[in-house]
């Protein structure tokens, strides 16, 4: 066979490809984004972006009743917004394979929280599997389809940021295409009514009692006997830490992490001394063993529930001497931080900049955006989800009895994907707000991807772009502007302007992104008429820094956006001519 070296989102794109998966739907979320990417490169598969995590599961749904294999990827916060269809489609089950990944983010490297989805496959009612390395993404993939269409039920598949961001050898195979299932109309099994549902939640709870009693077998969960004073019972990345750590305990490895394997569990225990479980997260293991009546000699007590681990976390907990990675953990440590900032050219800096000129109160929303919420310009006052942006400008405006200080700020898709609705429900309950919507042509934080907006689908080609000032209209509103934000007089003018009306209003500020669109690439110097005021500074464009008291242009960062040189009341930064310095 074939080897390569594979991101984990890579093989997991692989192992679907392997399997015959014929229709790929998700939204993008870091660390889950690149398996619909790579997904995206098979012309044998349809891959798309949906507006929103909720529709590409039920779009994932609607491919398996047709026949075929299906998948929906997304974050963990994601797996929020399709727990509708989720939860149900763990009733019904299948026709054709139907698999859903979710990636968690322990440590909040990208996410607003970092909750475990472990409890989202023990609530709904469905085999839940956690691969530990690339290769074994792309073989739990397969296996996915394999047990989806054995126990015709959903599959959930977790993983995390480390494994979907590290790489290893993975061995290719072949595709294997498989002939559609005809479609059969039943109406038992998938119109989820209640006299109907009762049934299916009978037919689900036997579905899932038969893959407890065959989990014990199952070859992805396995015991690893070593140094019978100490067992372990762990999962995924874990697995790799405790490897690391402590090579010569034993291990019971579990890849179908719901529901455990309790007998395997119980043999396990009997064999060794002294029972731990590590697992990142919250205590999911820990819990069930101990209602087993089993006996742990620690887990929770030992780890911390916050975070990701690390093998010289497990050295610790056990009193073992630290790896030499240890002191270059503490080097990092002692390392200036490098907070996330918007890009040099970002056309979203304008705004945050007049925002916090007006001190108006801002409901932020996810997205590169939210990194307005940073110093200097530190305009913004909340964040809470998807779309929540709109939603609670809404009910700012009805607590405090005044729009005209509120604003609601989101981007293109976060529109698309959620703030769609929350706009309907302000013009429908007589909101007064401004919705300010920040088109960049582009989903951005996640890496590029398009959108409703953007005039293309998930594999480059040409497709109908969605206006987001008509989507408004049609929403109800009547007062709508187009303003270009680096334009910051009309851009100011028309936060005034708007947010003083008596009526619902929508702002959209239109720029591309400064990563997909080709920039000037001639750097703007502060000449010897600036007076140092520091307004520029106040932009927070990391391509300006202070030196020796007095803000100075790093010719290296900057991309000639013009926006320092916009607020500048001095004129005093200027466009280096014909490679000289301006004076």
């Amino acid at each position: 066979m074939e080897k390569k070296i594979m991101l984990g989102n890579e093989a997991f794109a692989r192992g679907a490809y392997e399997a015959g998966v014929k229709v790929v739907s998700s939204y993008p979320g870091t660390p889950s984004t690149e398996v619909t990417e790579n997904l995206a490169k098979y012309d044998e598969i349809h891959v798309e972006w949906a507006p929103n995590e909720k529709v590409g599961t039920e779009v994932a749904m609607g491919a398996s009743i047709g026949g075929v294999r299906s998948l929906s990827c997304m974050k963990h916060v994601g797996l929020n917004v399709a727990a509708d269809p989720f939860f149900t489609a763990a009733y019904t089950g299948v026709t054709g394979g139907a698999v859903v990944l979710v990636a968690d983010d322990n440590g909040c490297h990208s996410s607003q929280n970092e909750q475990d989805s472990r409890y989202y496959g023990r609530s709904a009612g469905v085999p839940m599997l956690e691969p530990s390395n690339s290769q074994e993404c792309k073989d739990y993939m397969k296996l996915a389809y394999e047990m989806s269409e054995k126990y015709d039920t959903v599959v959930l598949i977790r993983s995390n940021t480390r494994i979907s961001h590290s790489r290893g050898i993975v061995e290719i195979g072949e595709r294997t295409e498989r002939e559609r299932i005809p479609y059969k109309k039943n109406i038992q099994k998938y119109v989820a009514m209640p006299a109907m549902a009762k049934k299916l939640h009978v037919a689900q709870e036997k579905r899932m009692g038969q893959v407890a009693a065959d989990s014990d077998s199952m070859e992805i969960n396995r015991i690893e006997m070593g140094d019978t004073s100490v067992g372990i019972i762990t999962s995924g990345i874990c697995y790799q830490y405790v490897k690391d750590a402590m090579p010569d305990a034993s291990v019971l490895k579990m890849g179908l992490i719901n529901p455990i394997p309790k007998k395997l569990i119980e043999d396990f225990a009997s064999r060794v001394d002294k029972l731990y479980v590590i697992e990142e997260g919250n205590p999911f293991f820990e819990e069930q063993i101990r209602a087993m009546g089993i006996e742990l000699a620690g887990g929770k007590d030992m780890f911390t529930i916050q975070g990701e681990y690390s093998a010289n976390m497990i050295r610790k907990a056990f009193g073992l001497p630290l790896a030499e990675a240890a002191e270059t953990e503490a080097d990092a440590a002692d390392a200036p931080g490098r907070p996330p900032l918007m890009c040099a050219g970002c056309p979203h800096r304008g705004l945050f900049y007049i925002l916090n000129k007006l001190k108006k109160t801002v409901m932020g929303d996810i997205g590169c955006y939210t990194l307005g919420a940073l110093a200097p310009t530190s305009a913004m006052d909340a964040c809470l989800c998807m779309g929540a942006s709109i939603t609670m400008a809404h009910g700012f405006e009805k607590a405090v009895g005044d729009s005209k200080d509120v604003v609601a700020v989101l981007g293109d898709s976060t529109f698309f994907h959620s703030g769609i609705t929350g706009l309907v429900n302000m013009n429908y309950n007589g909101a007064k707000g401004t919705v300010i919507v920040l088109d960049n042509r582009i989903t951005g934080m996640t890496g590029h991807q398009d959108n409703p907006s953007t005039g293309k689908d998930a594999k480059g080609n040409e497709a109908p772009a969605i206006d987001i000032a008509v989507m408004c209209r049609a929403c109800g509103v009547k007062h709508i502007v187009e303003v270009d934000p680096f334009d910051i007089e009309e851009l100011e003018e028309a936060i005034k302007t708007e947010t003083a009306r008596e009526e619902l209003s929508v702002i959209i500020t239109k720029r591309p992104c400064a990563l997909i669109v080709k920039q000037p690439d001639i750097p703007y110097v502060v000449t010897d008429r600036c007076k140092n005021c520091k307004m520029c500074m106040k932009l927070g464009c990391p391509a300006i820094e202070e030196e020796n008291g007095r803000p100075v242009i790093v010719p290296d960062r900057c991309v000639g956006c013009d926006l320092c040189a916009r607020v500048c009341p001095f004129d005093a930064i200027e466009m280096v001519a014909d490679g000289k310095e301006a004076k």
